[in-house]
């Protein structure tokens, strides 16, 4: 095989696959709203069809949720399974996007062009960088270097409650020697990278109960016990002046980040002033003695994502409310148990209640962090390969954010995962304008490309 031929054939069908991508992301595939249960499963059957087409046996698995997608093609080693996600976010709100967000537009700012879309980058023009180079490597040789299974499911956005199943009752059939995940990003617009650590990621909802019902705050405010009010003492008792975590034994059982990769990460030369200028603050708060990069990639969280209770509408009800409500997560660093965790939490937020207040939890799955090992040789022929496409070597990053199917992977499957995506940090997933670089998917594809090349025949 040539490498020099597969390069070609990507970038005579450039249009061709920047038309296929279109066509993927006006299907409003959006997991969360059951409105969108049909458009999730034209979707599947979409990709499932268009992978079909380029020379992958493909079948679309019904599921109580959203549809997954499992596709095989080649032989030979390595045995190499591919993950991503056809859903996306919803959309709201609608009013801050400059168009359809399913109507997708080709647009340029300066000399950089970019495709915008819910789902462009988030993960449909990601996971099609890879499927685009399969896709060169049958139109050239008839067949691909090695044997590839690809994974695509429906309901990342809201959880994976099917995946997880899927996985266990499936062994047989993802049995490989490592996962490919292209769920991430780039280091900056010129600079590929490698995520090599994850945070882990467990969230709790709780819901304080004081009175039966909503009372008039002048007939009762005084003696009665203000639920609102109480969920705010609680909430502040999660952190000290100085950031520090205060729920017993949280730190307990941290795996400390060694001085040699701390010593490398300040060679990168982050941009303290450039990172907190482009979401409109000046300076770093959190957990005291730790840089910008090691909060990130290497400090655990405890960050409150939503509060609620009471009247909120437009002018004033005068209530004490009966309940009131906080959405919880933590993101959790190496040697940290998610439900270690819970435990402690729960145990801590009951000693500290209000006694008039009764309380209930709402427990979402927990996953541990990830923290792949560098000296081996699939990320050094990633790194090789990487470099030959964007003529830098890519940065072994961390990665503040928690990507769960990672975790199963290792304990379910026993996979350790490569992960290496193309998003640029403007390209605004979740958010309303979403975009994929052109840049991103043309060097995309031919990266996943090379790393395919370098990997025929070797033993990972």
């Amino acid at each position: 095989m040539d490498i020099n031929k597969i390069l070609k054939c990507l970038s005579e069908n450039e249009t061709v696959s920047l038309k296929n991508l279109v066509e993927f992301l006006k299907i409003p595939s959006i997991s969360t709203d059951k409105k969108y249960k049909n458009d999730c499963k034209i979707a599947a059957n979409w990709i499932s069809d268009y992978i079909s087409k380029i020379g992958f046996q493909s079948n679309v698995y019904n599921t109580d949720g959203h549809p997954i997608v499992l596709a095989s093609a080649g032989e030979g080693n390595p045995h190499l399974l591919f993950y991503g996600h056809y859903d996306v976010q919803p959309v709201d709100p609608l009013n801050l996007w400059n168009h359809d967000p399913f109507s997708p537009k080709i647009e340029k700012i300066d000399n950089d062009f970019f495709i915008k879309g819910r789902g462009a980058s988030d993960d449909k023009g990601q996971l099609m960088t890879f499927v685009e180079a399969c896709d060169a490597f049958f139109k050239v040789f008839k067949e691909l270097p090695f044997k590839i299974t690809i994974l695509l499911e429906g309901e990342e956005e809201c959880g994976s409650p099917s995946l997880l199943p899927f996985l266990k009752n499936n062994k047989d059939k993802l049995n490989a020697d490592y996962a490919l995940i292209c769920d991430t990003g780039m280091w900056d617009k010129k600079t590929p990278s490698i995520s090599t650590k994850l945070r882990g990621m467990m969230g709790e909802e709780i819901c304080l109960t004081g009175p039966n019902k909503d009372l008039h705050s002048g007939m009762y405010g005084g003696p009665v016990v203000n639920p609102i009010k109480s969920l705010c003492e609680l909430l502040s008792k999660l952190h000290d002046s100085n950031g520090k975590i205060l729920i017993p034994h949280f730190y307990d059982d941290i795996i400390e980040t060694n001085e040699e990769t701390l010593s490398k990460w300040k060679e990168l030369n982050f941009s303290d002033e450039k990172f907190f200028q482009n979401i409109g603050l000046s300076c770093s708060t959190g957990e005291k003695g730790y840089s910008t990069l090691e909060k990130i990639w290497t400090r655990p969280t405890c960050e409150i994502n939503g509060i609620w209770g009471g009247y909120t509408d437009e002018g004033f009800k005068t209530v004490i409310p009966s309940q009131a409500n906080a959405k919880i997560s933590f993101r959790l660093v190496d040697g940290q148990d998610p439900e270690k965790i819970r435990d402690d939490f729960q145990k801590y937020i009951i000693k500290n209640l209000d006694p008039s207040c009764k309380i209930k939890f709402i427990s979402t799955e927990g996953s541990k962090s990830i923290n792949t090992p560098i000296d081996t040789l699939i990320i050094k022929e990633t790194i090789s390969a990487l470099n030959d496409e964007w003529g830098k070597e890519p940065v072994l990053a961390g990665c503040g954010g928690s990507i769960p199917i990672v975790s199963f992977f290792k304990e379910i499957l026993n996979l350790d995962s490569l992960l290496v995506g193309f998003a640029q940090d403007d390209d605004q997933i979740h958010s309303p304008n979403e975009k994929y670089d052109l840049n991103s998917f043309i060097k995309g594809k031919k990266s996943w490309a090379r790393i395919l090349y370098n990997l025929k025949g070797k033993n990972i």
